[in-house]
């Protein structure tokens, strides 16, 4: 009961705050500053749930260095390439870049990645305060390691709903194959899945149970490994704390949960949303969220900090790291207990929490009341000469080897399918059957949008190949959407309850099995975006899309962004 009476102190502390930072907020010129990085990406064994695999680092840690900016801040990361067989493109995600495409770090669409041995330096600036992430957008290389935090906070002065004391957590799964051997197996005939993930990790450290290996090799699994040692959340009693939470995973969706602690969310990639208290946050691949976390309970010991996974079957194991009330030693008596998490089929749950997240008035701009343009996206899979792809209206999406951008402004000629992607498929489609005929085409075409409109993305799920409908986790480059709304089975516009008065704004969102999801946003950063499906093995397979509006106005490509494909005649000497 008092923990609940807290949670409502906070709550109306928080909305109190509101009003006075909207009628007082005064910011102050303050001079941006500039973080000059130098990042070496480099092979590394490590042993993050006691199992020795070959990992990518930067400088050799997995995940990698947080970068701490303030918003207006210019962040250069020079990315040296010390890998031995493989390139390197670092993706910035939820930093917009505005103006900025071609720094936005996707191999392919906007720049040539960076060859073993050469580098490439990134410059941007991070202009919405908030919590983000990058990671390697270069095949499926984010399965290996290489990604980590960002975290912008707001200007000296500037108000803010919430100002605590930042507790980072990045979730994410583990393989123990490499991504070339997925990338064999999802593209062989017979199709090969690639199987659960083996660990579940909290800030890179995870627990595998050596003995399943029948391996006494202790150089091959390691369970007394300091690697592998649950991370430990350091909090000191009668505090409130801001996690923030980012999910890299590569296949799995999650339930993030303290034990015996509720959460208050108030923020979801960059926005404010209305705080509401949870026993569990549900977060899917690409997505970023702050919660606050009170230290009420009983002083004289630690508490567990579980995750597990969700919407999908579970055959992983729950994630675990410990929340050490100082000055407690880890070993105080009673040991945590990791909390179980919730089903891992509770859709309706699951559901119900997003539509739960709205945005924090004064903060998040209402949409416009109409649209200029509406995409119906049906997300399927399907087979192309046997080969089994995933699809979007039936088409499954392939990147050229010369960077669509690049292509566009150079006016290189053949390069991607000049044929218009199709805005909508056939309503006729029953989402609960797998279609008698699963063949699918494959292409490299584009959506060309007008600029500086309104565009409505209607995504709609349906039945796999395997018999199941999968959630997706929706990842849009260079822009935030507003969520207007989530449902089941298929969308229809009579009866679709939307949310138009205030409805969050974000960059990644789920589509949940047999349902829709309503997104809108405005066309008004040039350049060709990326927006596909955030699970690793579902981009490698074909579920994206590009979306290109106003590329006229983008300035010539960089040399640096150049030297693969058509791009190596257009260098200057």
């Amino acid at each position: 009961m008092a923990r609940l009476s807290h949670s409502i102190a906070i709550l109306t502390k928080l909305q109190v705050s509101c009003i006075f930072i909207l009628l007082t907020t005064v910011i102050p010129n303050v001079e941006a500053r500039t973080h000059n990085l130098t990042w070496k990406v480099t092979y590394d064994y490590k042993y993050l749930d006691c199992f020795k695999k070959l990992a990518i680092a930067i400088n050799g840690q997995t995940p990698g260095p947080r970068i701490n900016a303030t918003r207006g801040d210019t962040i250069i990361v020079t990315v040296l390439n010390n890998l031995l067989m493989e390139n390197v493109a670092i993706h910035w995600h939820g930093i917009r870049q505005l103006g900025n495409g071609w720094n936005d770090g996707t191999d392919s669409v906007n720049q040539c990645a960076a060859m073993p041995g050469g580098y490439f330096t990134y410059q941007f600036v991070v202009d919405q305060a908030g919590t983000y992430m990058y990671h390697s957008h270069y095949g499926m290389q984010k399965s290996s390691g290489l990604y980590g935090l960002i975290t912008v906070n707001p200007l000296l002065g500037e108000e803010t709903p919430y100002h605590y004391e930042d507790r980072e957590i990045v979730l994410s799964d583990w393989y123990h194959d490499s991504a070339y051997e997925h990338a064999v197996k999802l593209s062989s005939k017979p199709y090969v899945w690639i199987g659960e993930p083996q660990s579940l990790l909290i800030n890179g450290r995870g627990r595998y149970q050596c003995e399943l290996l029948g391996v006494s090799n202790r150089d091959q699994c390691n369970g007394s490994s300091p690697e592998c040692t649950p991370d430990v959340v350091k909090v000191k009693p009668e505090q409130t704390y801001r996690f923030r939470i980012a999910s890299l995973t590569s296949l799995s969706a999650l339930s993030f949960q303290i034990e015996g602690h509720k959460m208050t969310v108030v923020e979801t990639d960059g926005v404010h949303v209305v705080p509401f208290v949870t026993d569990n946050l549900y977060i899917y691949s690409g997505e970023t969220y702050s919660v606050l976390v009170t230290t009420d309970q009983n002083h004289t010991r630690n508490y567990g900090i579980s995750i597990n996974v969700i919407a999908r079957k579970p055959e992983t194991p729950n994630g675990f790291a410990i929340l050490n009330y100082e000055p407690n030693p880890l070993d105080a008596q009673p040991l945590p207990q990791p909390p179980p998490g919730p089903l891992w089929n509770d859709t309706d749950s699951q559901r119900n929490q997003s539509l739960a997240i709205k945005g924090l008035q004064g903060y998040v701009p209402a949409p416009p009341r109409t649209a200029d343009k509406v995409l119906h996206l049906l997300n399927t899979q399907n087979t192309v000469n046997g080969y089994k792809v995933w699809a979007v209206n039936n088409v499954s999406h392939a990147l050229p080897d010369t960077p669509y951008l690049v292509a566009l402004k150079l006016n290189i000629p053949d390069v991607f399918d000049p044929t218009p992607a199709p805005e909508d498929y056939d309503h006729s489609y029953d989402i609960y059957e797998i279609p008698e005929n699963t063949n699918a085409t494959t292409s490299t075409s584009i959506y060309r949008l007008p600029f500086n409109k309104t565009v409505d993305i209607i995504l709609q799920n349906a039945k796999s190949m395997g018999g199941d409908s999968e959630t997706h986790p929706w990842h849009l480059h260079g822009h935030n959407f507003w969520v207007l709304g989530f449902g089941k089975d298929k969308f229809n516009p009579s009866t679709a309850s939307l949310n138009l008065e205030n409805p969050i704004m974000k960059n990644t969102v789920p589509l949940f099995p047999y349902g829709w999801t309503a997104l809108r946003f405005r066309t008004d950063n040039p350049g060709i975006w990326l927006f596909h499906c955030h699970i690793e093995a579902h981009f490698y397979l074909g579920m994206l899309v590009l979306f290109e509006s106003g590329s006229d106005m983008v300035t010539k490509p960089p040399q640096q962004n150049m030297g693969c494909g058509k791009t190596k005649n257009y260098i200057n000497p």
